[in-house]
């Protein structure tokens, strides 16, 4: 029973603080109002406490309860930011390779801000020759072969940092280079054997040839097992007929080396039964055979060249079979997934330009007699945006 008192004379003591002095009168006039007199007589004679000073000691309860905690989603609803949970910013490179980093970071911003020109390289619908002369002579089309292969050797947080520069000024010459290393010829660089690599790793590192990766068909996309594309071993097993079509490949009318997946038959050596596996061939367009069509007509990225290659009887050497006969699926989603970081790094290099003009834009713009800043809405995008920056640039740096 006491404990019920104990309760009611709480309530009504909230009841006190947050009702009017009319409001309250009229319930203490009200059927029950002796009860609530009584109530109100009892709570009368309670030491009243400031708002402060309750809210402190609110606080304190609050924090003896819950004990010190570490989790920055806990300590937001206490009032503390635990910045310590979320910065400073991932770092897994060593104090040289940072060094090394900033070596190249800096030339990298001149180069795009001062010799290569966005805006035109949309309008002709191509990198000019001489931004690509400058890549080359950068070493940027070679950032993860290694040096002794004639590539900078970077480790993938660097080859991130460096592509977010790209991204930030120019998405075509992006798409063309990460076409060229991030799926093009990474294939080499995973699957290939010594000769291989010895072979084709230093004409791709020097910009010498570009390269292409050739996986989708007009009936086939993110099925890579649906692919049609064939190649059927010679009768003396020397070479490989190659025969099919690929759609919406990124350097395709550039390419010079591709990698290129086809369906092959292969024999079960146990039973002796022959189905068809997918494999995956590097191809040169020298071979004889290789071509390509007029470069699509885009909405956005329009410098990187996008186009259809065609392979009508290619005689593909046999020793230039990648990761093996009927490997090629394995060969395609380890690519792919090696790859995809790169875009990521790119992408978060546009976002932070995007968020620097959407702030410039904020802070200058006037509307009903303010500063679009000042205005939540206006703050509550701007918070959204850098946040997913943050993440995104934390999940492509952080390998």
């Amino acid at each position: 029973m006491l404990r019920g008192f104990q309760i009611r004379t709480n309530s009504l003591l909230r009841l006190k603080e947050v009702l009017p002095d009319s409001t309250l009168d009229r319930l203490l006039a009200s059927s029950r109002g002796c009860q609530v007199r009584s109530l109100a007589a009892s709570a009368a004679a309670q030491p009243k406490v400031q708002d402060g000073q309750k809210s402190s000691q609110n606080k304190k309860k609050l924090d003896s309860n819950l004990g010190e905690s570490k989790s920055f989603g806990l300590n937001l609803f206490r009032g503390q930011i635990s910045a310590d949970q979320v910065f400073p910013f991932p770092e897994v490179l060593t104090p040289d390779q940072r060094q090394e980093l900033q070596e190249l970071v800096d030339p990298t911003a001149k180069f795009f801000e001062e010799v290569n020109d966005a805006g035109k390289n949309d309008t002709l619908e191509k990198v000019e020759d001489h931004s690509m002369q400058g890549l080359r002579e950068m070493g940027a089309f070679g950032l993860q072969v290694p040096q002794d292969l004639g590539g900078l050797g970077l480790t993938n947080t660097q080859y991130a940092r460096l592509v977010e520069v790209v991204g930030a000024h120019d998405l075509g010459v992006g798409i063309t280079l990460g076409a060229h290393q991030s799926i093009g010829f990474k294939g080499i660089l995973l699957f290939g054997n010594p000769e291989q690599k010895e072979k084709y790793l230093p004409r791709v590192a020097s910009g010498e040839d570009m390269a292409a990766f050739c996986l989708t068909e007009p009936a086939s996309g993110s099925d890579a097992s649906s692919i049609r594309t064939r190649a059927v071993p010679s009768a003396d097993g020397s070479h490989y007929v190659l025969n099919g079509s690929k759609i919406w490949i990124s350097n395709g009318g550039l390419a010079e080396v591709f990698t290129v997946f086809a369906q092959c038959p292969v024999t079960d050596e146990k039973t002796g039964e022959t189905k068809d596996k997918v494999t995956a061939f590097i191809v040169e367009r020298k071979f004889g055979g290789v071509s390509s069509g007029p470069p699509e007509k885009k909405m956005g990225i329009k410098a990187s060249n996008t186009a259809e290659v065609y392979f009508e009887d290619v005689k593909v050497p046999a020793e230039n079979v990648l990761g093996g006969v009927g490997g090629g699926f394995k060969v395609a989603m380890n690519i792919l997934n090696n790859g995809r970081f790169g875009m990521a790094a790119a992408l978060s290099g546009t976002m932070r330009s995007c968020i620097s003009k959407a702030v410039d834009h904020a802070a200058n713009r006037t509307q009903f007699g303010m500063k679009i800043e000042t205005y939540g809405a206006i703050q509550e995008k701007i918070a959204r945006m850098t946040m997913m920056h943050y993440v995104t640039e934390v999940l492509s740096f952080n390998f």
